[in-house]
């Protein structure tokens, strides 16, 4: 049998990545559309598509068969199309598992605006945003994180509680660094009566994270502290200090600085509880934990994905006894315990 380099070299893979954006821009036209709830809906051909989704018959055509292309509709033999479990799931707006919404940050004019110039970025070894990127104090992309990324967090969040265990019989502190959606600190709250949550992060953010707590029930044991995390003080007395998908936007030094004040807020025998993108020690795989480096390489001054081992001397360096790593499928991320 002739093996692919036998055959000799081919342009596909170039020619797939050049026109990326097309896919791209496809399925964002696609949800803005609302074709995937149109379909779910019974609107299964052509005619009834333009109807419902108010297009042409001609762009619904083209726009479902590059669907089927992609994966994301089926097309029958009577030109019926449906939708496959995946974009059941994730793409009919009446499903309880919506993401549709995270189009509104992943594909947000800063993000995008970050990977305009790549190969500026790379020569300047960070992102070519002004201001320190998405970094900057009181982004108003964070907002925009907060109500678009919700959705795709609530599993991890609950992978996450499935492990963090949590003391009965008594009140459980919990400091949520960077709080975001606050959707780790809620289901935590959600999972345990005794949990009181601490939200950190800028007042407009912290909105978000108010509605979505009073919409979980929980807003009785959940707080604002309005500020950054490097300069607010955390108090201290937390049973668990949570750092979600933050510790990726810094450096080492300024990890390990967040490390020892988070450690210091700690009550004895307290823990703090990292989620991360974890790529292995070759750093090209899983894909795409190991891609996440770009995206920080695009979005930040000096962020990172680090791997297990970069993430354990660090903690180790901030003065934690010792760190757990568990695996949250089938999320793409890791969870850190780190013992006082």
């Amino acid at each position: 049998m002739m093996s692919h380099q036998d055959a000799g070299p081919s342009p596909a893979l170039l020619m797939d990545a050049l026109s990326a954006h097309v896919r791209t821009a496809a399925l964002k036209g696609a949800i803005e559309l609302d074709l995937f709830t149109a379909i779910a809906a019974g609107n299964e051909t052509v005619a009834a598509l333009a109807g419902a989704c108010g297009a042409s018959e001609r762009g619904i055509r083209v726009l479902c068969d590059y669907l089927v292309i992609l994966g994301f509709l089926t097309k029958d033999d009577r030109r019926h199309y449906r939708l496959t479990v995946d974009s059941a799931a994730f793409l009919d707006r009446r499903s309880p598992l919506y993401l549709g919404g995270v189009t509104e940050f992943v594909l947000s004019p800063m993000v995008m605006d970050a990977n305009r110039d790549i190969a500026a970025a790379v020569r300047k070894g960070g992102t070519v945003l002004p201001n320190e990127g998405s970094m900057a104090p009181e982004h108003p992309v964070w907002v925009r994180f907060a109500r678009a990324m919700a959705p795709m967090m609530r599993l991890t969040a609950q992978l996450m509680a499935n492990v963090v265990e949590v003391s009965r019989g008594r009140p459980a502190r919990v400091l949520d660094v960077a709080a975001g959606h606050g959707v780790f600190g809620i289901t935590l709250a959600q999972r345990h009566p005794s949990v009181e949550v601490v939200a950190l992060d800028w007042p407009a953010v912290l909105e978000v994270a108010r509605e979505n707590a009073e919409a979980a029930g929980v807003a009785e044991r959940w707080r604002p502290l309005r500020g950054s995390a490097f300069d607010q003080p955390f108090g201290e007395g937390y049973d668990l200090v949570l750092l979600t998908n933050f510790l990726h936007h810094f450096d080492v030094p300024t990890c390990e600085a967040l490390l020892r004040k988070a450690r210091a807020a700690l009550s004895e025998g307290g823990r703090v509880v990292t989620v991360e993108m974890v790529p292995n020690e070759d750093r090209v795989s899983p894909p795409s934990a190991a891609a996440f480096a770009m995206t920080m390489l695009c979005q930040t001054s000096r962020g990172e994905a680090y791997t297990e081992a970069e993430l354990g001397a660090m903690f180790g360096r901030a003065g934690f006894s010792r760190t757990e790593f568990h695996p949250l499928p089938p999320s793409t991320q890791h969870l850190a315990i780190s013992y006082r």
